[in-house]
Order: C-alpha cells, then structure tokens, then sequence
C-alpha cells in the first residue's frame, strides 16, 4: 500500500449522523468504531464514534470522528490531515518533518488497534495525524 493523504473530520458528538450522511451523499463502504469497542464499554462516551472511514466508489476517502472527552471542538480545530500506510520509513520521515517545531498532542507510538500513530499541530497551526498501518501477519 502507497502511502494516502486524506481529510479528517472532528464532530461533538454527532460523527456517526455525518458519517452516515456522507455515505448518503458520496456512497460507498462506511466503517464505524466506537470508543467502547477499544475498551470504552460502560464509559459515557462509549457509543461515541472514535474512528470512522468511508470509501467511494469514486476513489475519496473520508475520515471522522467525535472528539475525546474534555477536547472542545469549535472553528478552527474540527479538520486534521491524515497521512497513512506501511511504509514505515516514509511515514516516520514525515513525521519528524511535521512535529519540528510544532506541538505533539499524540506521540507517534503504538496504539490499542496496533498500528504506530500520532497527532501534531505543525509550526503554522495545521493538524496532523500519522498512522502506520501494522504489517499483516
């Protein structure tokens, strides 16, 4: 897999209603994880959306979610740009270049899904999310 670049979406509570009218508008295949199928069950947030992605028919992709308990969400921070793939070295090199001088929110490392991923404000106020994907065994 090469590596892709593609728009994520910040939502209060409401990801999964835009995810879902996303599909409506573009098509496609939508998947939905919540915070409680990472180990969220029983919390309030646990039905919220922490990861959704939607494939067209047309080539987009999609990326969204509810943002983490205690993140407000208002203009200005509701988009961030996703990088992600295999190719490790590449995706590390952005990394480094993206963080320099910016502020990690998330350090890159692994996470409860397996793959290595992490979040930054880059040193003009663009937010990044890195995410290699983990090798199929």
């Amino acid at each position: 897999m090469a590596s892709r670049l593609n728009p994520y979406l910040s939502f209060d509570g409401d990801a999964r209603q835009a995810m879902e009218f996303y599909r409506e508008v573009f098509g496609g295949t939508l998947t939905l994880n919540t915070y409680g199928s990472f180990g969220g069950e029983g919390a309030p947030h646990a039905d919220n959306i922490m990861h959704g992605m939607l494939e067209t028919p047309a080539g987009f992709t999609l990326m969204g979610a509810d943002s983490p308990p205690g993140m407000e969400v208002n203009a200005g921070n509701n988009m961030a740009v996703s990088v992600s793939g295999d190719d490790e070295a590449a995706l590390r090199g952005y990394w480094e270049k993206l963080s320099a001088g910016g502020q990690v929110s998330v350090p890159l490392e692994k996470q409860m899904w397996g793959d290595v991923f992490g979040m930054c404000t880059d040193r003009f106020g663009v937010s990044w999310m890195v995410d290699i994907t983990e090798p199929q065994g």
